[in-house]
């Protein structure tokens, strides 16, 4: 299965559903988090992923930039009308894109009130991770992920991590629970299991 994983810089999805032997690509505006020797820095693209919706995959999975999104944010809302239309705009068209299987992703957001409201809304705990950050899921012609080891432990680590030039880069990585049960559940094994 040809696999998108779109505003993905790090490779945690993408390389989930590699594990499993699918043709699987990320595509982000940054440059990815694999080192430039590492075989799976040749399956990043570094470009706009709206160039490359049209490219014949399968799957996508996008992870939209919450900046301008998210309801944390929501006392600078006042400040940022255009940039807002400009994100929602672009979640529009990842989500109108002619692929027969889409995920978005994003933490509780605008989205809810001004596309639709998600179809499920997952925890880090439900897959391994004893850590709170409610993601909401928009998805098309995929089934609800299912829990695949709920922990106990609710800390909200991301919420209260420190200030610092990467900060936003460390809250936006997909949990290494999450991304294998979208993987397994998704995908399947691509060497003789169906999704």
């Amino acid at each position: 299965m040809r696999v998108l994983i779109a505003c993905e810089f790090s490779g945690i999805v993408r390389d989930a559903f590699l594990r499993l032997g699918h043709d699987a690509w990320s595509c982000d505006l940054l440059q990815t988090e694999s080192s430039d020797t590492d075989e799976k820095a040749t399956r990043h693209i570094q470009d706009n992923v709206l160039n490359h919706l049209n490219d014949e995959w399968d799957l996508m999975i996008a992870h939209p930039p919450c900046t301008h999104l998210a309801v944390s944010g929501s006392r600078w809302f006042k400040y940022k009308k255009p940039e807002q239309e400009e994100a929602l705009q672009f979640v529009w068209s990842l989500m109108c894109a002619s692929i027969h299987r889409i995920c978005i992703e994003n933490p509780i957001s605008i989205i809810s009130s001004h596309i639709r409201k998600p179809d499920q809304i997952i925890q880090p705990w439900q897959f391994g991770h004893g850590e709170t950050k409610a993601t909401c899921l928009w998805l098309k012609n995929l089934s609800k992920l299912k829990p695949t080891n709920i922990v106990s432990g609710r800390e909200s680590r991301i919420h209260r991590m420190a200030p610092g030039p990467d900060r936003w880069k460390d809250r936006s990585r997909t949990y290494q629970g999450i991304a294998e049960a979208m993987a397994d559940q998704w995908g399947g094994n691509a060497w003789g299991e169906d999704a």
